[in-house]
């Protein structure tokens, strides 16, 4: 046995040549796993890479946006700008262009001024008084102070020694006659009244309120038997006269064929009085304006209202009516006589006037140009 053992041939290990079988592979799939694991941190990076890029684009387009929108903010503001300025420009050429023809107009004025008389001046004084004239009149209806301007004005034509305003003193002297014609206004006197009026009213009381003629009203006084008997006092009689009193405050005969005065309550008593008053104000409003139609229809709603509701017997009822009755008679719009006729003379005179300066003021111009040229 030993010599078969020896005779038989060693047997050969398997394990070194698997070995050397299995190191490239290991060795491929290391390399296959480091390119793998570069790979993946290069696609990695390259995708960060791209984010990155991605967010400065969105950033630089947010920034383009906002450039643009202030720029044309910007451009908007300028063009705002220059028109503003366009119009300032305008204005300021409009107000140049104003102060050069102002200039201008007093350069004149002062040159005609240099060459007026007193004649001049006085009939331009008399031109403004009757323009003062005028106007109180026909705004302020103040006869007084116009008949004071017209009177002014013709002292300022005497002083004057122009023979042309003869026919402005005529027609001057006819409209100081109309105005001289005229009962003068005495609105103040008329406001001052009626004031007066509503003092009187505030002051009532409520018995001044109690009319005779209201329902439920019994006189204090004797009874009508008494007044009939010439106040006889037989037996018979006092008793026939106690029956019949007794009879009249038992049965009330009443006529329906007659408007009824109404009692009437605290409150409405005090709106009685406020209604008057305001009506009594509205005649002061329509004396101060000069309005007649007002006036009158003031006073006689108030007149109606105090005979409706009040008692006429009261004293303070019955001055308060006679002075309604003597103010209801005044003329607050008197019919004003045209003064107008005046003044437009005198502007004739003086544009005659001034004709006539110029146009000699033209000829020594011309002979003084002819003196020159010879």
């Amino acid at each position: 046995m030993t010599e078969t053992t020896n005779q038989l041939p060693a047997p050969v290990s398997k394990e070194p040549t698997e070995r050397q079988k299995l190191w490239p592979v290991w060795l491929v799939a290391l390399v296959a796993l480091i390119l793998t694991a570069v790979l993946a941190l290069w696609s990695w990076q390259q995708w960060n890479n791209h984010q990155a890029v991605m967010q400065s684009l969105q950033a630089l387009q947010q920034d383009t946006a906002q450039l643009e929108e202030l720029y044309g903010d910007r451009g908007s503001q300028q063009s705002r700008r220059l028109q503003s300025l366009e119009e300032k420009l305008a204005s300021q050429r409009e107000l140049i262009a104003t102060q050069q023809r102002q200039i201008d107009h007093n350069a004149r004025e002062l040159l005609e001024a240099g060459n007026r008389t007193r004649t001049d001046w006085l009939l331009a004084e008399a031109e403004y008084l009757l323009r003062i004239a005028n106007q109180r009149l026909m705004i302020e209806k103040d006869i007084r102070g116009a008949l004071s301007a017209l009177e002014a004005a013709d002292e300022v034509l005497n002083a004057s020694d122009d023979i042309g305003v003869y026919p402005v003193r005529q027609q001057l002297a006819r409209e100081i006659l109309a105005l001289n014609g005229l009962a003068g206004v005495d609105r103040t006197g008329l406001y001052l009244k009626l004031e007066a009026a509503i003092d009187s009213i505030s002051q009532l009381t409520d018995q001044a309120l109690i009319s005779e003629n209201a329902p439920g009203f019994l006189a204090g006084s004797g009874s009508p038997a008494e007044v009939e008997t010439g106040g006889e006092t037989g037996p018979l009689r006092q008793a026939w006269n106690k029956a019949k009193a007794t009879l009249m405050q038992v049965v009330v005969v009443r006529r329906l064929d007659e408007p009824v005065k109404p009692l009437l309550s605290p409150d409405q008593s005090a709106y009685a009085r406020l209604n008057l008053q305001l009506m009594l104000e509205e005649a002061e409003m329509a004396v101060l304006r000069g309005n007649q139609s007002l006036y009158e229809r003031a006073l006689t709603k108030a007149r109606t209202t105090i005979d409706d509701w009040y008692d006429a017997s009261n004293p303070r009822i019955t001055a308060l009516t006679g002075t309604l009755a003597e103010l209801a008679q005044k003329n607050v719009d008197p019919e004003l006589p045209d003064i107008s006729q005046s003044l437009d003379l005198l502007k004739d005179r003086l544009a005659g006037r001034l004709n006539a300066s110029n146009g000699d003021g033209g000829g020594n111009a011309s002979q003084a140009n002819g003196g020159g040229d010879s």
